[in-house]
């Protein structure tokens, strides 16, 4: 049986000499593929004493936290998703005081502060906002994770420089860590923390060791005993097992299923009917098939015999058609309706009856630009739509979009796609190695750096770049440039020719698109898609010629303007003297 994330969690919290308690806390520990997906969740606000109504920002927050967290996409990393939902709650809190009688005085409105940690696989999430504290213990001590938002005034006063519901935005600190079993973490108010030491956290721990429940209880009472005048919470988890990796979420389901058999047109399948094969590859077979119940067409793609031990191909091949279960765009191929389980290992995808991008350059040589750019347009839709959920594509080519029979360009094949949610649990990790083809891969997959929305914009400029001129901007060297002096080298080849009319705008539009440096290109493909619709400003500026060359008799009129003037000027003053 593969072993799953265990945890053991206690807590206790009190008003103390308080006469409310305004602290709040909980946590999830949830069943199933959640567990994997998203793991365990620990969170903990502090309400401010200054209001009366920081103990509902408090028990909003952390209800919000635990129930909209499990909400987010798969897809999305840990740091993503809670950054979003976080932000949710500071924007609900901050609404709440602009409409109560206290917006001009933040201190008495909804505020509070919050300490998060999500445990996923072997790493530990940690966000923090305000004075509430994360530590480590284990064998190496007790660790502080998390630094205090506080500014001090004098030795004796100080007041929180941040906190959940203060401004219209608030930035959360964030750190990742790897995590060992029988680490413990531990979040505390200052109630507790500044009235406890490591010995005593230690003691009853050891003394508790099987009741964290029990433990918990013990260190807030002593914090009490020892003269604390605040709430007092306290939260103590302890990672009893580690899962092990796991490739995909579904892959230890449909690992039980056997291979498909081979197929061939007319043979009937798991409740399709093949009609024939479309493509063939060392690593995946591809068949449009009728599927016998519906009657409708489908794609139905297999791993071939070649790649069926390997683990981490598997993993992408598995991944595809759940991938595509969860992006909704026209421009994004979609998993086909699954109306019956399976017997086999394959997938099944909707058909989409057209021709390929690549086929289409090839009856089009010499395409117009603004049906290049209308097309652009609908592929950089596609991404957007992957860019949302938190994944990149990868492998961006005239061979991978389809264009149906409306003109609508479609993106297929996610073989290559990274997802930041899938990326935490998975075998392989980073996007750092190159799964994409070498023509259309931005140069940073060539140093062994992993992608980024850049990547794909160059990718994308790549093919406008070879729809407008049949040729490529680097030609074929950017995959033989394996090092930063190498690319340095590299120049990129204009797309205008004396054969093309193509504006000198667009080509300076690409050119910017396609740097070898990602930081050089666009901060969005946005931007991108507005210069291929028009000359930005900067352009205009540097293509606009001295007032000298453009109209010199302008110029030498304005100088002798300016010169009667001054001697109008001059004049005036010997009279006044």
């Amino acid at each position: 049986m593969t072993s799953v994330l265990q945890v053991s969690i206690g807590s206790y919290s009190d008003k103390g000499r308080k006469p409310l308690n305004q602290d709040c806390h909980g946590s999830l520990i949830p069943r199933d593929s959640l567990l994997a997906s998203k793991g365990v969740a620990v969170v903990m606000a502090d309400g401010i004493s200054s209001s009366l109504l920081s103990h509902i920002a408090s028990e909003t927050t952390v209800n919000s936290f635990l129930d909209d967290y499990y909400c987010t996409s798969e897809l999305w990393s840990v740091q993503h998703s809670v950054e979003r939902v976080l932000a949710a709650s500071n924007a609900w809190l901050f609404s709440q005081t602009q409409h109560s009688p206290y917006r001009y005085d933040k201190d008495k409105g909804y505020v509070c502060t919050c300490s998060a940690l999500v445990v996923k696989g072997d790493v530990a999430h940690v966000f923090h906002v305000g004075d509430t504290r994360v530590y480590r213990l284990n064998q190496h001590g007790l660790e502080q994770l998390t630094h205090d938002h506080r500014l001090w005034v004098s030795e004796q006063q100080s007041h929180l420089s941040r906190a959940l519901g203060i401004e219209a935005h608030c930035p959360f600190d964030y750190q990742s860590l790897r995590v060992q079993a029988a680490d413990v973490f531990i979040l505390a108010t200052d109630g507790v923390y500044e009235f406890i030491t490591a010995a005593v956290l230690e003691q009853a721990l050891t003394q508790h060791a099987t009741d964290l429940q029990a433990a918990a209880t013990q260190i807030v009472e002593q914090a009490y005993q020892a003269g604390s005048d605040d709430n007092l919470s306290l939260q103590i988890v302890r990672v009893e097992q580690l899962p092990k990796p796991l490739a995909h979420p579904l892959l230890e389901t449909l690992g039980s299923r056997p291979f498909p058999p081979d197929l061939s047109a007319g043979c009937s399948f798991d409740g399709y009917r093949i009609v024939r094969q479309l493509h063939a590859s060392p690593r995946s077979h591809v068949y449009l098939a009728i599927d016998e119940q519906t009657l409708s067409q489908v794609i139905l793609k297999t791993p071939s015999i070649e790649m069926r031990a390997d683990p981490a191909y598997l993993e992408r091949f598995v991944s595809e058609e759940w991938i595509a279960r969860r992006i909704n765009s026209a421009y994004v191929v979609k998993a086909a309706s699954q109306t019956r389980p399976r017997q086999y290992f394959y997938s099944v995808f909707e058909y989409i009856e057209g021709q390929s991008l690549a086929q289409w350059i090839t009856d089009h040589p010499k395409a117009e630009l603004g049906t290049v750019r209308g097309m652009v347009e609908q592929i950089a839709r596609g991404l957007r739509a992957f860019h949302r959920m938190d994944m990149l594509h990868q492998d961006l080519k005239p061979d991978n979009i389809m264009i149906d029979a409306t003109g609508t360009l479609k993106i297929i094949d996610f073989g290559s796609v990274w997802a930041a949610g899938l990326a935490e649990t998975s075998s392989e990790g980073e996007s750092s190695c190159l799964l994409g083809t070498a023509l259309y891969a931005a140069p940073e997959y060539f140093l062994g750096e992993p992608g980024s929305i850049r990547s794909e914009q160059f990718s994308l400029a790549v093919i406008a770049y070879h729809m407008l001129s049949g040729r490529y901007p680097y030609a074929a060297k950017v995959a033989r440039a394996k090092s930063s002096a190498a690319q340095q080298r590299l120049h990129y080849q204009s797309v205008l020719d004396k054969d093309r009319e193509i504006p000198a705008w667009i080509d300076d539009a690409l050119a910017k698109a396609l740097q070898l440096n990602p930081d050089k290109r666009y901060s969005e493909i946005s931007e991108f898609l507005a210069d291929l619709r028009r000359p930005n400003r900067q352009f205009l500026n540097q293509s606009r010629a001295p007032l000298a060359e453009r109209n010199p008799l302008a110029l030498w009129q304005g100088i002798a303007a300016m010169l009667a003037m001054l001697v109008i000027f001059l004049l005036t003053q010997l009279d006044t003297s």
